[in-house]
């Protein structure tokens, strides 16, 4: 009878006790689908989509060693898109960074893929493999680290 007694007390303190939070982690389906979004909106040449999923405080950060690293952190759309994209689109002929398998988990997504197109200045080539890391916050991006073969992106954009 006593132990019949401790069971119900248990159940009985179990019922009252406060709920534990929800888990307000973003699934990592979510969090692939607003990464996806990005590349969707790279092929297309839609910046406004690609800026659209970005936080108004994204820290973006190209790879150490990257030319383009000159300016990190990039801090916000307008610097990512100002200070990078812009580059970018006026200083090669088909850039292009085309992805080939995503790695979610909760709110960071890593990517694979490989970055092709024709340095202006130059007229070299390029066709080397990346990784991106993102960060997915309530929805938005919110931070971006990139992964990828530097003296490759040097060799490309120098004489």
């Amino acid at each position: 009878m006593k132990k019949l007694i401790s069971a119900l007390a248990f159940l009985a303190l179990a019922a009252c006790a406060k709920p534990s939070a929800p888990n307000t982690q973003p699934s990592g389906d979510a969090s692939r689908a607003v990464v996806q979004e990005v590349y969707a909106g790279f092929e297309a040449g839609d910046m406004d989509k690609v800026t659209g999923v970005m936080a108004a405080d994204i820290v973006w950060n190209e790879a150490e060693g990257n030319p383009y690293a000159d300016n990190n952190p990039y801090v916000g759309p307008e610097a990512v898109l100002t200070g990078l994209f812009a580059r970018l689109g006026g200083e090669w002929d088909g850039f292009a960074a085309i992805p080939s398998e995503f790695v979610a988990e909760d709110d960071r997504v890593i990517v694979f893929g490989r970055y092709s197109g024709t340095y202006k200045a130059t007229g070299k080539s390029m066709d080397a493999p990346f990784v991106h890391s993102w960060t997915v916050t309530d929805g938005k991006i919110s931070a971006f680290q990139q992964y990828t073969d530097t003296a490759e992106h040097a060799a490309v954009m120098s004489d």
